[in-house]
This record gives C-alpha cells, sequence and structure tokens, in this order.
C-alpha cells in the first residue's frame, strides 16, 4: 500500500522542483542545500548502521561494499562527464548545447528510474529502510526536477522540451519501484546492498548537492540548510525507521 504513495509523492516531489525552477531560476538554494544534507544524512544516520548490522561478512566487507559503491558512483560519474565531453567534439554551434542537453537530462532521466529501484529493493531489506530511502528520495528528486530544467534550457532547449523531459524524469520513478518488485534479491545480498547504497549516496550528496548548492549560494544559510537536512534525516532513523 505504502508503494503507489511513495511514486506519487516522487512524481510529485520532481514536478514541483522542475516547474519552481521555471519560476524561481536561481533563488533554490536553501532547496538544494537541504536536499544534500538529507541525502547525506540518510546515508549516514540510517543505511550504513543497517549495513553493517546485516552484512554477512562482518563491519570489514560492509566498509569495502560502502567505498566500493562511492567509487562506483565516481566511475559512472566521470565517463557520463566524458561522454558529455565526446559529444560536444562532433557538433558546432547550437546543435552542441542541445546534444548535451539530451544527454544531461537523460542521465537524470535514469538516476531517477534507479532512485525507484532502490525503493523497491530498500522495502525488501525492511519497511525501515525503505521507508529512509523514499524521504531521500523525495527531497532530492525535488532537485532532479530543478536540474532536468536547468540543463536543457541552458544548453539550447526550449520551454516545451524541457517540460517534457521533466514528466519523464517524474514518471520513471514508479517504473523502477515496479521492477524492483518483480524481482526478489536473495536475503544474503541484502547487506550488501544497502552498503553499496550508502556508498552511492554518500557520493551524491557531497560530491554532487553539496558544492551545486553552494555555488550557487556561498553563505551561512546555504550551509544551515544542509546542517537542518541532515539533522531530519537523523530524527526520520531515530523515531521512524
Amino acid at each position: 500500500m505504502l508503494t503507489p504513495l511513495i511514486a506519487a509523492g516522487v512524481f510529485a516531489s520532481t514536478l514541483l522542483g522542475g516547474l519552481l525552477a521555471l519560476r524561481l531560476q536561481d533563488r533554490l538554494h536553501l532547496i538544494l542545500g537541504f536536499s544534500a544534507g538529507a541525502v547525506v544524512g540518510v546515508a549516514i544516520f540510517d543505511l550504513l548502521p543497517e549495513a553493517f548490522r546485516q552484512s554477512p561478512g562482518g563491519a570489514g566487507q560492509a566498509a569495502l561494499l560502502v567505498g566500493s559503491g562511492f567509487l562506483l558512483y565516481l566511475l559512472l560519474d566521470r565517463l557520463l562527464l566524458d561522454a558529455r565531453s565526446a559529444e560536444s567534439d562532433l557538433f558546432q554551434g547550437h546543435p552542441v548545447h542541445s546534444a548535451r542537453g539530451v544527454l544531461g537530462a537523460g542521465s537524470l532521466v535514469v538516476h531517477s528510474f534507479m532512485d525507484g529501484v532502490s525503493i523497491g529493493f530498500g522495502f525488501q531489506v525492511s519497511s525501515g529502510i525503505g521507508l529512509a530511502i523514499a524521504a531521500s528520495v523525495l527531497v532530492h528528486d525535488f532537485s532532479d526536477g530543478i536540474n532536468t530544467i536547468n540543463v536543457v534550457l541552458k544548453n539550447g532547449g526550449n520551454t516545451r522540451r524541457a517540460l517534457g523531459w521533466l514528466l519523464a524524469d517524474a514518471i520513471v520513478p514508479a517504473a523502477g519501484i515496479a521492477t524492483a518488485s518483480l524481482v526478489r534479491l536473495p536475503e544474503r545480498w541484502l547487506g550488501g546492498f544497502v552498503a553499496l547504497l550508502a556508498g552511492f549516496f554518500l557520493h551524491l550528496g557531497a560530491s554532487d548537492l553539496v558544492p551545486e548548492s553552494h555555488h550557487r549560494h556561498p553563505k551561512m544559510l546555504t550551509t544551515v540548510a544542509t546542517i537542518v537536512g541532515a539533522a531530519l534525516m537523523y530524527v526520520v532513523a531515530l523515531y521512524v525507521t
């Protein structure tokens, strides 16, 4: 019963982020800062403890998988940047920007699909982990909506095209949740999955969302918003999950 509500919430969060990006543009730094703190907070306060508890190989294996998840996300991120650079070399003038916009928005759609998969698999671990991942996805998919609009508009796309990509980005998490419901992870893999996911979220928050929010508005208030986001996830981990 929870997953359809979560899918609807993620849809609304992504859509709202994108629509606000069209209206407010660069005044969303506090939301991005809060999102960064929430993603890092889920990784530190909920996913890491669960990974250490569930890992069949003990703390050493869990730490290895967390590090592997962090580095894997780093590698995928760098490969995407290289792909964007290679794409740029193939075009001249305005089409360069259009191609980069499609590649950037497409990568965000794939990322949102994986968010949905993570929620679905998280509920296979426990309802608490599923809810914690869902809470994190809800706040950082708001940022994904913002980024989807921005990456299309800043690379030569018009508002209609940006809204099309935003709609795709809002829909695919539900498809990810549905996909995960069709695949049952072996119980011995669940601890490893949580550890990898913790590494993914640590990289996403610390290397992407935090720098992006502070680049937009490098003020103390943005830092406060990040701390508030992490603190809220601590409360969720302590009292909800």
